[in-house]
């Protein structure tokens, strides 16, 4: 890798040069991340690990242009859209990002079909086509008889892959997962992140990761780990789970 974060001459994913976030409430500034440099290649399945106030959350929601850096560049696809308005990140978000919250964040009075087509309205989409498009998002995380109930009627696993299904749908090359099984016990997380990795392989979505459990974050294959606002450690996980 270069000194320009290229790999074999291509261009990366994702690269952070020198982004730093500081927060200031009243006179009181924190600094929340310091000088963070980092590079994501497309199709990988990075994880972040971190305890809480080490930074992770405020670097995904950067990375997931939820929010902009105080200092430094961030390059997606090459381009700098750390200087970009509210509404030139709302419209990458739309078309080259997928997220998943720990909370699932669907809307009960829609049915799960219409939950994985909210993406798709969003964009202007309104044809037969973005029913067969959800379907088949359904269908990849094992849901598709699923569509005409409501998330009340489903599990909270099956909630969280109805979220995976909404964040696949307009095939969006990065998906970000913020503590996607924390609400869930150990047998029905480790069921959702078989999908995270079934996406990635299948698919071959860019999956970024942020969790606090280090048997959620070895189902990726490269670790981040930070703390105190910086990168302390970037490893390979030779196997995953």
């Amino acid at each position: 890798m270069d000194d320009y974060g290229t790999k074999n001459g291509n261009i990366p994913l994702i690269r952070l040069e020198n982004i730093g976030m500081i927060y200031k409430i009243g006179d009181i500034s924190y600094e929340v991340l310091k000088g963070i440099n980092m590079t994501i290649e497309k199709g990988e399945f990075v994880s972040i690990m971190g305890a809480s106030g080490s930074g992770k959350s405020t670097l995904m929601n950067i990375l997931g242009c939820l929010d902009k850096p105080t200092s430094g560049s961030y390059f997606l696809e090459g381009r700098d859209v750390s200087g970009l308005t509210s509404d030139e990140l709302a419209e990458i978000r739309n078309k080259k990002i997928g997220f998943v919250f720990q909370g699932f964040n669907l809307i009960q009075r829609l049915s799960i079909l219409e939950n994985v087509m909210l993406p798709l309205y969003y964009a202007g989409l309104h044809s037969k086509d973005s029913e067969k498009m959800a379907l088949s998002s359904l269908k990849l995380v094992d849901l598709y008889d699923k569509g005409n109930k409501f998330p009340n009627q489903i599990s909270g696993g099956e909630q969280q892959r109805v979220a995976i299904a909404r964040a696949i749908v307009n095939d969006a090359p990065i998906i970000m997962a913020d503590e996607p099984t924390g609400n869930l016990d150990s047998v029905r997380g480790a069921d959702v992140m078989k999908f995270f990795k079934k996406i990635n392989e299948e698919k071959g979505a860019t999956i970024i990761l942020v969790s606090h459990d280090k048997n959620v974050a070895n189902y990726g294959r490269r670790l981040i780990t930070v703390k105190d606002g910086i990168i302390i450690s970037s490893d390979t996980i030779d196997a995953g789970v």
